[in-house]
């Protein structure tokens, strides 16, 4: 008997855990197993084709919000096409189905709930040997008498009785990152997780986390994102894991979620040693509104969820990527723009704002009338309207994303928010002004480029006076500078390059003492420079010279340089500029 195991991703760069893990587990008695991974951007028919091309005599997907609808498309052409074939679904997004499903799509044959290692398992041991699959647990099938539902069932209690899928080489290592996970389950019950139904916690032993860990570092994997719901549940064994990492590491970056408040001295203390690049720590902030908090049952002292987000930032290099989910209860547009200023003023490499999903099977959608909220019925069940937040709100909040995902979180608008918080008084006005500004004119329609998005940023500086317009300029042309070559033919409106004699000459000599400086290396100069004036870090007027470096294979790294007045001519400041 040969079964594939597949998926629809979202990108290509994506690969699948579950799969691997599945495979691992159900390698003895199952017959043969193969993993064949897609995504939802390829042609429908093509990935028909290819499944079938492998004769699977039984073809099992895993199901997520982003590839419910296209794998469902699926199942019922695999019908059609071979109606001997089984089919099986699994994943978050169909546990909670039940016969319904199996009345719209006739070709689906079994139903996996939950966890999937040991109903998978036990339906393909008794397919391979010919044995009744009737009764087991958390699995619904169809049989000649209909669709019948196994009981409720445990779950595994020792997850070491999965076989690492990396040392059995079923995991694709080669795509620039990998999925890992430590644990399953949360210790917390926030209303809008599936978690929230059941939250016992199990880790896989220290040893096979060191061994998993360890294989993967060695290979210099680049990218390892730890997929456990809340990766710090245990601080004396994070502080391990975390250390194992730190001695052992080769040059992995490591993703993990942690909750904030549980941060303690001694992982702060660890962390104090660990160069930049090491780690990301995603924190899920949600609400900043204590009353929001209680009513999605999520337990966290908000005033040590803040102390320690500073202690991080302020004692370590980690890169901090705190989230906020809008359209919760008790939270109108104004609270929830409160949310963004407090989140905002910690400073996070990060911040990112997304609608609430309403899951199948979270506590929040079963109280979803009760509580007025509306949702889309359809994936990934975006939050419509609630109480206190109308349609509308929830699309400017939408639109003020947006905006941070163009500017914070590109890391390329960093004086222009500065000088935008102190005229609107405040960071969440002022992207509420530009998102104005912004829909007006249609923007939110189309992507933008670098160049565009600081163009239409300098567009809406000139509807302003001329303080401000100037404020704007400045912060803009200095931003713009430091992330991106500025094109001398097509120079942008914001820049001021009207030098003195001995500042131009100051300039060319900083760029010969720089070509000097790299000869040889394989290191290619252009450089910039232009006039600044009462910059938020820097007042008066400053000339600034700006030297790219590029390397072939490498990215574009930029050099600083300020004309003195009796000041030196050092570097002010080295980074990575991004490109689109």
């Amino acid at each position: 008997m040969r079964t594939l195991l597949t998926t629809l991703h979202s990108k290509f760069i994506h690969n699948s855990l579950a799969l691997p893990c599945l495979a691992a587990y159900c390698q003895s008695g199952c017959g043969e197993l193969l993993i064949r991974e897609f995504t939802v951007h390829e042609p429908k028919e093509s990935v028909l084709a290819q499944l079938l091309a492998e004769q699977p005599d039984v073809v099992a997907f895993s199901v997520y919000l982003w590839n419910r609808i296209q794998t469902l498309e699926l199942v019922d052409s695999l019908a059609v096409v071979n109606p001997q074939l089984r089919i099986v679904i699994g994943g978050p997004e169909v546990s909670y189905d039940g016969h319904a499903l199996f009345q719209t799509h006739p070709g689906l044959t079994a139903l996996v709930h939950g966890e999937g290692e040991m109903p998978l398992r036990a339906l393909l041991t008794a397919w391979q040997t010919g044995s009744s699959a009737t009764g087991i647990p958390r699995l619904t099938l169809r049989t000649s008498r209909g669709v019948v539902k196994g009981p409720d069932g445990p779950v595994l209690a020792d997850l070491d009785q999965i076989p690492s899928p990396f040392q059995l080489g079923l995991v694709d290592i080669n795509r620039g990152f990998v999925y890992y996970e430590t644990s399953r389950g949360c210790p917390f019950r926030c209303s809008f997780c599936l978690s929230a139904k059941d939250n016992r916690v199990r880790s896989f032993s220290m040893e096979r986390i060191y061994d998993d860990l360890g294989w993967l570092m060695e290979r210099r994997v680049a990218k390892i994102k730890l997929v456990d719901r809340t990766f710090n549940y245990d601080p004396a064994r994070t502080h391990d894991i975390l250390a194992f990492i730190v001695a052992h590491n080769r040059g992995s970056h490591f993703h993990c979620e942690i909750a904030a408040h549980l941060v303690d001295t001694p992982i702060l203390q660890l962390l104090e040693r660990v160069p930049p690049g090491v780690f990301q720590f995603e924190i899920g902030v949600q609400s900043t509104r204590s009353e929001t908090l209680d009513a999605i049952d999520r337990r966290v002292c908000l005033e040590r969820l803040t102390t320690n987000v500073q202690q991080l930032r302020c004692r370590t290099q980690v890169e901090l990527h705190l989230d906020l989910v809008a359209g919760l209860p008790e939270e109108g547009y104004r609270d929830f723009l409160a949310s963004i200023d407090r989140v905002a003023a910690l400073n996070p490499d990060h911040l990112q704002i997304e609608p609430v999903k309403l899951l199948p099977g979270s506590p929040l959608r079963d109280q979803a009338r009760p509580l007025g909220i509306r949702f889309d019925p359809n994936p990934p069940y975006t939050v419509l309207s609630t109480p206190d937040l109308d349609y509308v709100e929830l699309q400017h909040i939408c639109e003020i994303s947006r905006l941070l995902d163009l500017t914070w979180n590109a890391g390329c608008l960093t004086t222009f928010l500065t000088v935008l918080t102190e005229h609107s008084k405040s960071l969440s006005r002022g992207l509420e002004e530009l998102a104005e500004f912004w829909r007006n004119r249609g923007l939110f329609r189309y992507p933008l480029n670098r160049q565009a998005l600081f163009e239409y940023c300098w567009q809406f500086a000139k509807t302003l006076d001329n303080r401000w317009r100037q404020k704007f300029k400045n912060a803009l042309g200095y931003d713009f500078a430091r992330c991106e070559r500025v094109p001398l033919k097509r120079l942008p409106e914001f820049f001021d390059t009207a030098m003195h004699t001995a500042e131009s000459d100051w300039v060319q000599q900083q760029v010969a003492d720089k070509t000097l400086q790299i000869r040889g290396q394989g290191i290619k100069l252009q450089y910039f420079s232009a006039v600044f004036h009462d910059l938020p870090h820097r007042s008066g007027r400053n000339v600034l010279l700006f030297c790219y470096l590029t390397r072939s294979g490498q990215g574009m790294t930029v050099e600083e340089f300020v004309c003195p007045a009796e000041r030196p001519t050092e570097p002010l400041h080295t980074a990575n500029a991004r490109r689109d």
